[in-house]
């Protein structure tokens, strides 16, 4: 069982890259983040003409998140629980039952927060995009301690708009003072990891030069000069089906690609 991550950068503008990639790769489960649209504008003949079941949570020009499956998908749930006044819409999660269990999938475009705006005690800001993304990550972590009481077999994947260790930088000095490279932004990520989860990529791939994100300019594709902060988190129950996970690069190298690059875990039915 495929399952991929993909932040295609608005999907009516890559409507093209993103069904080419939909037909080669073939996953059983997709995960888009930045879909750019609202719910009902969003091109969905593009994903239910191919065999896909169909989830969105959507926002005009900004943001947005969805879930494409070859099988149903049940229990569909919209927004980050713990703020009812958060109406960006970056998370969305869903049941696929697979041949021998289920697999809960969330699905979540993490905020950047950039600009870093911080006080003169060095905290960051209240109001401040960097306060929201970590606020936000704490409402994560909490989400995520309710899946792992419950046992549920749990993949956790999208932009996390995190970069987790110098490693995943192919010049992590020109990232230090950035949110997605900032000691906070990483400590928050570590403490999910630490509740118990895997990243998948690292428990298959170890090493440098392994990303998914290459800034349009300056031939940061051609020169490998991207970012890895797409990540699959995985509860301890799906871990034990993890079988592999890939960074698919083909797209970023095609016509009028997104800034990112899928991410494929594959699992045993």
């Amino acid at each position: 069982m495929k399952i991929a991550s993909f932040n295609i950068n608005g999907v009516k503008a890559r409507a093209e890259a993103l069904g080419r990639w939909l037909d080669e790769a073939a996953p059983d489960v997709a995960v888009l983040q930045e879909i750019k649209s609202t719910d009902e504008t969003f091109p969905r003949a593009l994903i239910e003409d191919r065999g896909y079941n169909l989830e969105t949570h959507g926002q005009k020009g900004f943001n947005g998140v969805a879930i494409a499956s070859k099988r149903p998908l049940e229990d569909v749930r919209r927004g980050l629980p713990g703020d009812d006044a958060d109406t960006q819409a970056r998370w969305i999660e869903a049941t696929v039952a697979t041949d021998s269990a289920a697999l809960r999938i969330c699905g979540l475009y993490l905020p950047n927060g950039n600009p870093v705006e911080l006080g003169d005690d060095g905290t960051p800001k209240p109001g401040g995009k960097f306060a929201y993304k970590l606020a936000w990550m704490a409402r994560l972590e909490a989400r995520i301690r309710a899946l792992l009481a419950e046992e549920t077999p749990a993949v956790i994947l999208g932009d996390y708009n995190v970069i987790p260790q110098p490693e995943d930088a192919a010049r992590p000095e020109a990232w230090r003072d950035d949110a997605l490279f900032r000691p906070e932004s990483r400590a928050a990520f570590r403490r999910l990891l630490n509740l118990g989860l895997s990243d998948a990529f690292r428990l298959r791939q170890p090493g440098p030069g392994h990303y998914t994100f290459w800034d349009y300019q300056g031939r940061a594709f051609d020169n490998n000069n991207g970012i890895r902060i797409d990540h699959v988190l995985l509860t301890p129950q799906a871990a034990d089906r993890l079988e592999d996970c890939t960074i698919d690069t083909a797209p970023r190298a095609g016509a009028k690609p997104s800034d990112h690059t899928p991410i494929i875990a594959r699992f045993a039915a």
